[in-house]
């Protein structure tokens, strides 16, 4: 996770940089410690301190045995986390293995079925549900998200865009600008503080072809052309991936309780609460080149969730959107529900015991990283690579979480992080050591985002995810290994170990989830 990114303009090509400001939350004070492991490593000098001035030599040796192991794994990083952390990360996993906690089958599948709109999904999913808002224009009763865990509300839309890969840098430039403003548009609401994006890509089977063929094929065709097209489908079929681009705005509780209560107070008014905001996002979302906006309902909710899990789901869900037009129930009020697949199947039928390295669900497994911004800067788009479908048959997905700080939050982030470069640079100043480069950039960058943040600009934490998932006869490392090598040079993955299951929905489900909360100020 990071603070907002500064920016410049490169001289070759008048594109936008982003830089890293590695303004990381609860950032090293001392040595690069954190105040709780300086705290922690000082009460452990302490009994070999005492036991030195007592004279008990032996007793201190011990001690300092004892308390430099204990030390190193409070104060070494391992891959993102310290020693300590790994440990109890591991004992967790561990009894979590050993208890069958993290085992997990659907109800469908012991026989034992709950109600359709009760949704029915495991792990960190099971903290969500998922009720129905009113009708919202001609969309039908939405599916809101309620996150119960973080005590959130948020929505889902599906999105149809073109891409980047064709535009010039000039239009790349002016994308960039568009989400830079449409972030500090969301930050100058009350309501929602949130913005997830996901692209996810899609093998596609031939399906939507196959129906339209089987329409329009002409009786009397010559058998050479039927041949001539079998071969094409066969050879450009195979390798064709679709995309697919999904957009999750959501606030929190506290923000949404006094407005709710205003407009009649439970669901209802905290989705008309809601409904406010989405009915605004449309446009500017457009402005980014996005040609439509679906907010989803209860059944494009659980597609969307359930084609995550099982990618080959797509294949069924498609043909029966396109031969079987969907009825609503009788005597139901128009828009009174959603029709199609039910909550109840949007998860997966079985999910064994996630790995420590990769998370298996439904014939399929996974491999989720958190993708580690360069400290050289990327520009706009340059996460494409990580989309690139190697092999046909994989997966690949990309989430970028984007959360909007306060004003005031901005503001004491930005203080605290010029007090912490000041007072370390003079300390350094007055001891006589000379400062670094990397620190001076830090101070440059801190100035430059107290400015920006003075302006009237936003602070955005994010975080970006990026997963891969093949079938489960595949060798899973070998595909992992081609997403580390599209990557490299440009950024580094840390492969989100012990967390598999929890990654899996940052990077690949359309829930919000992905970005922890924010404790304390940004540093």
């Amino acid at each position: 996770m990071s603070a907002r990114t500064s920016s410049d303009t490169a001289s070759a090509r008048s594109l936008r940089i982003y830089r890293e400001l590695n303004n990381r939350e609860r950032a090293g004070w001392v040595l690069g410690l954190t105040p709780a492991q300086a705290v922690a490593c000082l009460a452990l000098v302490a009994p070999v301190l005492l036991s030195l001035s007592a004279g008990r030599w032996v007793a201190a040796f011990g001690w300092l045995l004892v308390d430099g192991l204990l030390a190193a794994l409070i104060v070494v990083p391992v891959r993102g986390r310290s020693a300590f952390r790994w440990l109890a990360d591991l004992i967790f996993f561990q009894t979590g293995v050993l208890m069958r906690w993290s085992l997990w089958q659907s109800k469908a599948a012991t026989g034992l079925p709950g109600p359709r709109d009760e949704p029915d999904l495991p792990g960190v999913l099971a903290r969500v549900a998922f009720p129905d808002g009113p009708p919202f224009r001609d969309q039908g009763r939405l599916c809101l998200i309620h996150d119960t865990g973080d005590g959130r509300w948020g929505a889902t839309a599906r999105l149809t865009h073109s891409g980047v890969g064709m535009l010039s840098d000039a239009e790349c430039e002016r994308l960039a600008a568009r989400l830079g403003n449409l972030l500090i548009a969301i930050g100058h609401r009350e309501v929602v503080d949130r913005m997830s994006l996901l692209v996810r890509t899609v093998p596609d089977d031939g399906t939507e072809y196959d129906v339209w063929r089987t329409a329009h094929e002409h009786a009397g065709a010559p058998d050479l052309a039927r041949q001539a097209t079998d071969e094409l489908d066969a050879t450009i079929g195979s390798v064709s991936v679709r995309t697919e681009l999904f957009v999750t705005v959501s606030g929190t509780e506290s923000a949404l309780r006094r407005p709710a209560a205003a407009a009649g107070g439970g669901t209802a008014g905290r989705a008309a609460v809601l409904y406010r905001v989405l009915d605004g996002l449309d446009d500017a979302l457009k402005s980014l080149g996005i040609r439509s906006v679906s907010w989803l309902t209860s059944a494009g909710m659980a597609e969307a969730i359930r084609t995550g899990f099982n990618p080959a789901a797509a294949a069924v869900l498609t043909n029966q959107h396109l031969t079987h037009q969907q009825v609503a129930p009788a005597g139901a009020a128009p828009g009174g529900g959603s029709v199609g697949l039910p909550l109840a199947a949007a998860g997966p039928t079985f999910a064994p015991t996630p790995a420590a390295r990769a998370y298996h669900h439904d014939g399929f497994s996974s491999v989720s990283y958190a993708v580690m911004m360069p400290e050289a800067g990327t520009i706009f788009g340059s996460l494409g690579p990580l989309l690139a479908v190697r092999t046909a048959g994989e997966r690949r997905t990309l989430a970028i979480h984007y959360e909007v700080l306060s004003a005031r939050a901005a503001n004491r982030a930005v203080q605290s992080n010029r007090f912490r470069n000041n007072v370390m640079t003079d300390w350094k100043a007055n001891k006589g050591f000379n400062t670094t480069a990397a620190e001076h950039r830090k101070a440059g960058g801190a100035r430059n985002q107290e400015s920006a943040v003075a302006a009237g600009h936003s602070m955005v934490r994010f975080t970006v995810a990026a997963s891969i998932t093949v079938p489960a006869g595949w060798n899973l490392e070998d595909h992992a290994a081609k997403l580390e090598n599209d990557a490299s040079g440009r950024f580094r993955l840390l492969r989100l170990e012990l967390a598999q299951d929890s990654a899996f929905v940052a990077a690949a489900l359309p829930v919000g989830i992905g970005l922890p909360r924010l404790r304390g100020a940004l540093d």
